[in-house]
């Protein structure tokens, strides 16, 4: 099963907030055993926005399943401690600055004096080296230096801030791509080894198609097909203020489209540009604007021609195919979850309260 791919790995997580712990998240969900390393008054994110129970609700969302222990890494004794538990870990992640798990005698060169085949991964802004390693930053920090933010724009060409910390998660997957990739290295030799994660040089690694295009055209939004230039690939809105979002770049569904809505006519505009001299266009954002988002929501159920809702958050866990999947589910307690991986939404356990297995793990050490 999904949940047991990662059985018998053991992760000790030093990560708060959210890249890393999204990252262990999904590792625990694949049935590694994360043991997560808080200070002693907690992970900063379960006191930090919205809360549940008192609990902050980005905590809660991404460290279900995990075991706590609570300690001061300035202590001499907690840090033995820590130490004792490295001898049966398979992997560290970390997300401080660079320099500060040096401080606690905490850092790769050091636990590998102790445990030569230890998996080490640091999650950074900028990474290990340069002027910039040290300096503090955020999510839309690394979005905008790595030219992703400037992709997202509104019609005046002003960049447009998300409501979701994409450069976070993004960077949260590479780690755990990069620690799968060291395990199964360490598979087959027997080596341990350090990888550090610049989360503002994943972001980049994003904007490769962009970058080349730039080179040859000098065309900054990407792939000219995929950027809303298109009457068939683009987002439309109906007659009740909602959006829809049409894919429909291969000629076959273009064609289902245009014969579901009566406008055959419109066949061969499948490739004319969104403009306001196109009379296709215009006949396009008239024709949304004629149904409703249920209307065009029950079309995108019946016709194959890549048309799909932009649904909001509040009616993910209703909508039909997160249903048929369960990929959108609640706790026995009624809390909505998300799976991170198809499939491995059984067994599940909440988040732990702080320290809740220090007893367990540490005291006997």
């Amino acid at each position: 099963m999904m949940e047991k791919l990662l059985e018998g790995i053991r992760i000790l997580d030093f990560t708060n907030y959210l890249p890393g712990p999204y990252a262990t998240q999904r590792l625990a969900d694949l049935g590694a055993e994360i043991i997560k390393v808080e200070p002693l008054a907690g992970d900063p994110a379960r006191h930090t926005g919205v809360k549940r129970d008192g609990t902050g609700v980005v905590y809660l969302a991404n460290n279900h399943g995990k075991m706590s222990v609570s300690v001061d890494l300035k202590n001499k004794g907690d840090r033995e401690k820590i130490m004792g538990l490295v001898e049966d870990c398979d992997v560290i992640i970390e997300s401080f600055r660079p320099g500060v798990m040096s401080k606690f005698g905490l850092d790769y060169e050091t636990i590998k004096l102790y445990k030569p085949d230890i998996i080490y991964c640091s999650i950074t802004g900028y990474g290990n080296h340069g002027r910039w390693r040290k300096l503090g930053s955020h999510d839309i920090n690394y979005m905008a230096l790595s030219g992703m933010l400037a992709q997202l724009k509104d019609t005046s060409g002003r960049p447009i801030h998300p409501s979701i910390t994409i450069a976070d998660y993004f960077g949260s997957m590479a780690a755990c791509e990069m620690v799968l990739a060291l395990l199964w290295k360490k598979e087959r030799s027997g080596l341990g080894c350090y990888h550090s994660i610049s989360l503002t040089d994943v972001a980049a690694s994003f904007m490769g198609t962009h970058l080349l295009i730039h080179q040859e055209t000098g065309e900054e939004q990407g792939i000219t097909l995929l950027n809303g230039e298109l009457i068939s690939y683009g987002i439309y809105e109906t007659k009740d203020g909602r959006f829809m979002a049409l894919g429909a770049l291969e000629n076959k569904f273009w064609q289902n489209f245009c014969v579901a809505v009566d406008r055959e006519e419109w066949l061969g505009a499948h490739f004319s540009v969104r403009r306001d001299s196109n009379p296709v266009a215009q006949g396009m954002e008239k024709l949304f604007a004629e149904r409703t988002f249920v209307e065009w929501t029950t079309l995108s159920q019946e016709v194959d021609c890549c048309l799909t809702p932009v649904l909001e958050v509040g009616e993910l866990s209703s909508y039909p195919y997160f249903q048929e999947n369960n990929s959108i589910f609640h706790d026995d307690k009624g809390n909505v979850k998300v799976a991170m991986h198809s499939g491995s939404n059984n067994g599940y356990k909440p988040a732990p309260s702080v320290g809740e297995h220090t007893v367990r793990l540490l005291d006997k050490l």
